[in-house]
């Protein structure tokens, strides 16, 4: 029953993973293109900015085609982008598109690279980029990844100037060429030579393009057919391509497949110029290397006499292999998995529980199998290293036992580039090992010595947990390390109103049995709190409890960070917890720094309730109840069918005209809301697709007009219109704080029945009208923004709240 109990808890935590993460076994045709793959040297990475840039059709070609080794190096992780499945902005929508792309290299073969740069939104131009990144550090990480990688050929998805579409773009193709020079000379970036050495790829080229209205591409490019069909895995490149591409849902870029023949083109950018073939003068066969014609003979026997039926028929020469190559040149960790899934062997070490806390001992089930016939000529045993659990596999009988072995260490479960605080533009990671990763290793293994005849192999297999649930079946997850306990605080900012008091809830989580300890805030200038620390016990492990203090800003309150320190048994801890939990990722756990935004202002509110209809996903409801508005999430029945008279306002999320299906059933009843009376503000969509054209009662277009800078000059078009006047008094103090942007995809073909707020512009361009327009219809008022209020309300931004409420208040 106190299992039962636990297990509840844990798992109200950590949500379940419907796809299973687990020790796969390579199939019959997965061990061909394996073998096939070890006849094969060299390797080609691609570059670009941010998760969806990559080619993941060429890609597929590369790694299942070709046979190279195949790399994607993405410079952000995605974090300045929009989310369409959920409301995680900043560095949660990275974690998200980091798993995203890791779950579209399973499929398309590539391994995946990142460098330190954080995504900080749209940027018009490469300058602007690297002021922000500091260009010197993510050169030298791109530097790095080519060193450790050796690419024969680099490839970039975008040119270096305004074709590129966006300064992220255009920066990632100058950083490949500048790295593809610098990754050769030893006199740059001198500290990663103790670990790796100057590498000199052939060429670099550039993969031109014709989307978005930009064809770049030329019948006299070197080209290539990327349409093949691989018969042995039942699929062209276009299908698994397609397949890889869908993974990048927060994106909304399902992809349908394509199949046949499909071209790619390439434009020299440095480098020995090929004339016809983009891998010319380029050996790719084992030849490369001296001393591997025997290897290359027994390799060739191997792939001939191969049995799709029999795969175990291959060992005896798998482990020759194996002895032949060893110092030698070749892809050693495919040869022993090759060997592995050949002799049928699958190991899992899974843990009693979902969570430990640091240095906690944990219990683990270890199983494994060799799934071969009985006349299997040679003897399996394992050895465990670290519980010196021994075992003889007999063919096809699984060997299970329990032990208590696995010490969880000192680290936690935490991203490594979200480990530190960081500024704007870069994440801090100070490892030189850790930088290029996509994510941690685990942090928790079983290390096997694997003796198969008289050949022994070494392999990890990270510790998971599972369980069984009476709907999915087996389920997965990753394992956690936590701290004893986390301190979560229920909202990333608070806005406080003139001297007002809130009171701050606080959740504490055990994840150790018998653990005590005080919570003690840490506040800026100006601020005080009751109480001043608050003493806590919890009794079990898994067990949560609630806890809160009250904040009241003064007269000469200082905005900044409410933080929390726990200290446990004469140590601080300062960690939040953070669960993400969608069906085509693995459970991502993570430990956010325990502390929020605090600031305050003079806020005054006219009326009361808020409908809201979801869009695409943003935080803009729980910014409002905060405040003291009653928010009501509407659905599309309640929209079409209810009575919407009640609300004083009524928001729509972002995008909702963009992924919405019922939009032309609710728009007349959203239009009618108005004419009587209501105030309907609609919050930004991109210009295409659209469920609907006319999103308002009078005409207007959207643009890609956008303002990157968030401290842009913000001019008061309408200076004594309604909406920067009541209740609040609006005046350019109001712009001062914003984050990221001021606003995007604007207004543009306004009809004159429009009143044009605000104008603003980036440096160097002309002014832009569109980012907030207003019209009367009717007895109400229907507003238009493309503000970026989904950023600036989370992140409490004074200014941004007290002009939100403006939009949704009509002085009747």
């Amino acid at each position: 029953m106190k299992f039962r109990q636990y297990l509840f808890l844990l798992l109200a935590v950590f949500p379940l993973l419907i796809k299973a993460q687990y020790s796969p076994t390579l199939n019959a045709a997965e061990i061909k293109q394996g073998l096939e793959s070890l006849n094969v040297s060299g390797s080609v990475l691609y570059i670009a900015a941010h998760p969806d840039d990559e080619n993941t059709r060429l890609l597929a070609y590369l790694a299942k085609e070709k046979k190279v080794k195949a790399g994607y190096l993405s410079l952000t992780r995605g974090d300045g982008g929009q989310n369409l499945i959920g409301t995680e902005q900043a560095e949660l929508l990275g974690l998200i598109r980091t798993q995203e792309l890791l779950a579209a290299r399973r499929m398309d073969g590539a391994a995946q690279f990142f460098t330190r740069a954080n995504d900080f939104g749209f940027s018009k131009n490469p300058e602007e980029s690297f002021k922000i990144w500091n260009k010197t550090k993510i050169l030298s990480d791109v530097v790095w990844v080519i060193r450790k990688f050796q690419p024969d050929v680099i490839i970039t998805r975008f040119p270096e100037d305004a074709r590129a579409g966006h300064g992220h773009h255009s920066g990632s193709a100058i950083l490949a060429r500048e790295a593809f020079a610098a990754a050769a000379d030893p006199k740059q970036f001198t500290e990663q030579l103790a670990f790796v050495k100057p590498w000199q790829a052939k060429r670099i080229v550039w993969n031109t393009f014709n989307f978005g209205g930009n064809n770049t591409t030329s019948e006299d490019q070197l080209k290539i057919d990327v349409g093949s069909y691989n018969a042995l895995l039942g699929k062209g490149y276009g299908e698994i391509a397609a397949e890889s591409r869908s993974n990048h849902k927060s994106q909304g870029f399902g992809s349908s497949r394509q199949r046949g023949s499909a071209i790619e083109y390439f434009s020299p950018v440095a480098g020995e110029k090929a004339k016809s073939d983009l891998f010319e003068g380029i050996d790719f066969t084992l030849n490369r290397n001296p001393g591997m014609s025997e290897v290359q003979k027994l390799l060739n026997d191997i792939n001939a006499t191969y049995q799709v039926s029999n795969p175990s028929a291959s060992v005896a020469k798998l482990l020759k292999l194996r002895e032949l190559v060893k110092g030698k040149p070749f892809k050693q960790e495919l040869l022993d998995e090759l060997i592995l899934a050949c002799s049928g062997i699958w190991i899992e070490v899974a843990a009693a529980n979902p969570a430990y806390a640091l240095n906690d001992s944990i219990a683990v089930k270890i199983q494994a199998i060799a799934r071969v016939k009985e006349d299997f000529p040679y003897s399996i045993n394992i050895q465990e290293m670290q519980s010196k659990v021994k075992a003889d596999l007999s063919p096809n009988r699984m060997m299970a036992m329990d032990r208590k072995i696995f010490g969880s260490g000192d680290q936690l479960s935490q991203p490594y580039w979200l480990a530190k605080k960081h500024e704007q533009g870069s994440y801090e990671v100070d490892d030189l090992s850790l930088i290029g990763l996509p994510e941690n290793h685990a942090l928790v293994n079983g290390i096997f010595k694997i003796k198969i005849a008289d050949q022994t192999i070494e392999k990890k297999y990270p510790v998971i947990y599972k369980f069984t649930d009476p709907v999915k079946g087996e389920v997965y997850q990753p394992l956690v390390i936590a701290p004893p306990v986390t301190a979560t605080i229920g909202e990333k900012a608070f806005l406080f109103n003139g001297n007002e008091s809130k009171t701050i809830h606080v959740e504490l989580q055990g994840f150790r049995a018998q653990v005590a300890g005080t919570l003690i805030p840490q506040l800026p200038s100006g601020w005080s709190i009751s109480p001043e620390k608050i003493d806590f016990k919890l009794e079990k492990k898994g067990e949560q409890q609630s806890l809160s203090f009250k904040l009241s800003p003064s007269a000469k309150s200082i905005g900044g960070d409410f933080a929390l320190n726990v200290m446990v048994d004469g140590k601080s801890y300062h960690q939040g917890l953070r669960v993400l939990s969608y069906d085509h990722i693995p459970v991502q756990t993570l430990f956010p720094f325990s502390e929020a935004r605090i600031d305050h202002t003079d806020l005054k509110i006219a009326g009361k309730r808020i409908g809201f209809i979801a869009g695409a996903g943003d935080l803009v409801p729980e910014s409002l109840k905060q405040i003291g508005f009653e928010v009501q999430l509407l659905s599309e029945q309640q929209v079409i069918h209810g009575d919407l008279s009640a609300f004083d306002a009524i928001v729509t999320g972002v995008r909702l005209y963009n992924i919405n299906e019922q939009l032309n059933a609710m728009q007349p009843k959203l239009m009618k809301y108005v004419e009587n009376g209501g105030v309907l503000l609609v919050q930004y969509n991109v210009n295409s697709p659209l469920k609907r054209n006319d999103i308002g009662p009078y005409p207007f277009g959207l643009s890609r007009d956008r303002v990157t800078e968030e401290d842009a000059a913000v001019t008061l078009l309408a200076a004594n219109h309604p909406v920067l006047n009541y209740p609040n008094k609006i005046s350019l103090k109001d712009f001062e704080g914003w984050v990221q942007e001021r606003g995007l995809y604007f207004a543009g073909d306004i009809d004159p029945k429009y009143t044009s707020i605000l104008e603003m512009h980036d440096p160097g361009e002309s002014a832009k009208n569109g980012s907030l327009i207003v019209a009367d219809y009717g007895k109400g008022r229907f507003v238009y923004t493309s503000l970026s209020f989904f950023r600036q309300l989370p992140a409490g931004v004074p200014g941004a709240f007290r002009l939100f409420v403006n939009l949704i208040s009509n002085k009747k």
